[in-house]
């Protein structure tokens, strides 16, 4: 499809920090009940968030803030080592009602319009792989979306992120518990890119961030367990980062 982006600018925006570059794509929902809805608030001065770009449902999208401006829309957040996200990053909102208002499955021109448009920004930064993240994954604590009905497997059999090829489902059976295998998802989960403490057992804190990889990276089991299935797409991702 021919990629044709409209404008719609937001006031809410300011300069990046300089020297900072552009190295993250993240994706959220909007959360809200109409597009209209998620619009007005990313333009709403009082409200004082917005993205770069929104993709509707039918695959229109809207640019609402240059690429080189900053945007207002990860918040507190946390990757590879980096805070403050929003200097570093573009930010694309996909219009789905999300988790609260009837969480959906994309519609496949709103899919493959915003695949377009993330291959787009490719073309002009240097965005790695392993940087390419869902709100949730640098927020997990706080955030769900995209969710587990995003395509992530299908972005990246097109360019767009990652996803570990040849690792069998082993099932949610097998739970993980002892510290030796603990361990072993913490580290893979640090190596990922999640904040994550070095050792401990499965508190919520770790659940909150099995989940978002789950949602991620293991859509058909978002349990919050360290089950022997996820700890196989862990490792498997935490390898496919290091290749990246």
């Amino acid at each position: 499809m021919t990629l044709r982006v409209r404008e719609l600018p937001s006031p809410n925006q300011d300069d990046r920090p300089p020297g900072t570059p552009i190295d993250m794509i993240v994706l959220h929902y909007t959360g809200m009940q109409t597009a209209r809805a998620a619009i007005d608030r990313l333009r709403d001065p009082e409200a004082k968030v917005s993205s770069h770009y929104v993709v509707e449902e039918d695959g229109t999208v809207w640019r609402l803030v240059e690429e080189q401006r900053r945007a207002f829309h990860a918040g507190v957040s946390f990757w590879r080592g980096m805070t403050e996200l929003n200097g570093r990053s573009i930010g694309i909102e996909i219009v789905n009602p999300g988790h609260e208002w009837g969480y959906r499955h994309f519609p496949v021109l709103q899919l493959a319009a915003t695949c377009d448009l993330c291959l787009a920004i490719l073309s002009r930064h240097a965005v790695p792989a392993r940087n390419i993240v869902g709100h949730s994954d640098v927020a997990p604590d706080r955030k769900q979306d995209p969710g587990e009905l995003f395509d992530w497997e299908g972005f990246a059999r097109n360019g767009v992120g990652l996803w570990p090829s040849g690792v069998a489902d082993l099932g949610t059976t097998g739970a993980v518990r002892d510290a030796a295998s603990l361990s072993d998802v913490r580290a893979a989960l640090g190596r990922i890119g999640y904040r994550v403490a070095r050792q401990g057992a499965l508190d919520p804190a770790l659940s909150s961030v099995l989940r978002a990889f789950q949602r991620h990276w293991r859509p058909e089991a978002v349990t919050g367990q360290a089950d022997a299935g996820t700890l196989a797409r862990l490792l498997a991702v935490a390898r496919a980062v290091g290749e990246t």
